[in-house]
């Protein structure tokens, strides 16, 4: 047998710890020894030993807490001077997006005023343009943009169409926004000026359009008044007292108008060439009136002359003799038509004419129709060129069936030729 020392503790055989650790089925023990025990706690003196000194030399240095404060609050107010300076950011992101949206629609709106500025500008010379149409005048055709006066103007939704265009993308879709430290090459202002200026553009060359028409227009209706109105002076006609009477006998039959008077504000060029327009329009209109009414249409179309006015032989007396108008040859019963408009004021027998028929067409000018069958209008009645006034016969001082035709101004007695010739040149104007 082997021989080992016993533990004992005078005399005594000191008794053994065992720690014994059972997991499952296995068991496991451990025999603690007294320098184990010493061990453990020495170490755990030391930590405690550890903990005091550190703990009592942080209570002793006030200025490492302090330290570590005074930092902790300059990384908290630099994070706040960060937020504040990224809010700021947001502001002016926000604020220059409201600018640019306000500048948008400024701009729609003033591209909304120029178009209908046109729209009522094409309105207001509608009665131009067909009274330029009715006149024959070429041109009369003068553009205007497209526009539909029942639909109101959103500037929000004009906005949102806009921007789509000028981004690319689709109406309501999202567009992706540029970070305030990092600005966008060009801006939704700079698109919407490029754009702007293009549709304004536009707009100001149908503007042109509309002026060039109308000022060609004008000089046509200028032309064409004044070409008549040589014609008629050539016939002797007083043209400025002719216009007067026409343009008082056309406001006459126009609807009754009134009002207190006004001094005119000032027009710019679009309402000056209107005005100039409506002017030369007017002039053409009444040339063309007294044109009309005056006695510068044939009596009798395609009838051979059979004399002419001026000194001629009596065919009663055989003698010479004033003869003061043109016979034309007619079958009997075949209709005399007037040359031109006016009021009846002789419509019955008068010596040597025979059956006549006196009109007049004003400015001192009357004609008269002599030698007919059968009269087919009586005094007072207003006629218009071409209307029947009786039916051809040998009435009075005549030797066979004709038309007798006489104009006269003031009661003396004229040459017809020379309002029939006239006649013809105006035929090219009305």
């Amino acid at each position: 047998m082997t021989n080992r020392p016993d533990n004992r503790v005078f005399g005594k055989r000191a008794e053994q710890h065992i720690l014994i650790l059972a997991s499952g089925d296995r068991v496991r023990h451990m025999t603690v020894r007294p320098w184990m025990i010493a061990l453990g706690a020495c170490v755990a003196g030391a930590v405690t030993i550890g903990y005091l000194l550190a703990t009592s030399y942080l209570v002793l240095r006030d200025d490492l807490i302090g330290a570590t404060m005074a930092r902790q609050a300059r990384m908290q107010h630099e994070y706040e001077d960060r937020i504040a300076a990224l809010r700021a950011q947001v502001d002016r992101v926000t604020s220059r997006q409201l600018l640019d949206q306000q500048v948008v629609e400024e701009k729609v709106d003033k591209l909304m005023e120029q178009q209908m500025a046109l729209t009522s500008r094409h309105s207001r010379i509608g009665t131009l343009l067909d009274k330029a149409e009715e006149q024959g005048l070429q041109g009369a055709d003068v553009p205007v943009p497209a526009f539909n006066p029942e639909r109101k103007a959103d500037a929000k939704g004009g906005i949102k169409a806009i921007e789509s265009l000028m981004t690319g993308g689709k109406a309501g879709e999202a567009q992706p926004s540029a970070l305030a430290y990092a600005p966008a090459d060009e801006t939704v202002a700079d698109r919407a000026d490029r754009m702007f200026s293009k549709v304004t553009l536009s707009l100001k060359t149908i503007e042109r359009e509309q002026m060039t028409q109308l000022q060609q227009l004008t000089s046509a209706a200028d032309d064409k008044a004044g070409a008549i109105e040589d014609i008629l002076r050539g016939s002797g006609v007083n043209v400025e007292s002719a216009e007067k009477t026409q343009m008082a006998t056309a406001t006459e039959t126009e609807d009754a108008v009134g009002g207190p008077f006004i001094e005119p504000q000032p027009t710019d060029r679009f309402e000056a060439s209107i005005d100039d327009l409506d002017v030369a329009l007017k002039r053409l209109d009444a040339a063309r009136g007294i044109a009309t009414v005056l006695p510068f249409a044939n009596p009798a179309p395609q009838k051979i002359i059979t004399s002419r006015f001026g000194n001629r032989t009596d065919p009663f007396l055989g003698r010479l003799a004033m003869h003061s108008g043109i016979d034309f040859r007619f079958e009997s019963g075949e209709r005399v038509h007037c040359s031109g408009g006016g009021v009846v004021t002789v419509a019955g027998p008068s010596g040597g004419y025979g059956n006549m028929v006196e009109v007049d067409h004003g400015n001192g000018l009357a004609t008269r129709y002599g030698h007919m069958q059968r009269i087919l209008v009586k005094v007072g009645d207003k006629v218009d060129p071409g209307d029947v006034v009786g039916l051809a016969g040998s009435t009075g001082r005549s030797t066979g069936t004709h038309l007798h035709y006489e104009v006269r101004r003031n009661g003396q007695a004229l040459d017809p030729m020379a309002f029939l010739n006239a006649g013809r040149r105006l035929l090219a104007y009305l």
